[in-house]
């Protein structure tokens, strides 16, 4: 989840905006993928449990 705006992050939808496939989990995600909402940096998303 998004820290700055609350966008939570879903590796069965991936970011299909930003080219990361469906299936993708968020630790595949490259570090200087941003936010599709807010912009914020990879860093500043915190794992839900």
């Amino acid at each position: 989840m998004c820290k700055e705006c609350g966008y939570l992050y879903d590796p069965a939808e991936g970011d299909p905006d930003s080219d990361i496939k469906a299936g993708t989990s968020f630790e595949k995600v490259s570090e200087e993928w941003a936010c599709p909402v807010c912009y914020a940096q990879k860093i500043t998303f915190e794992a839900l449990l």
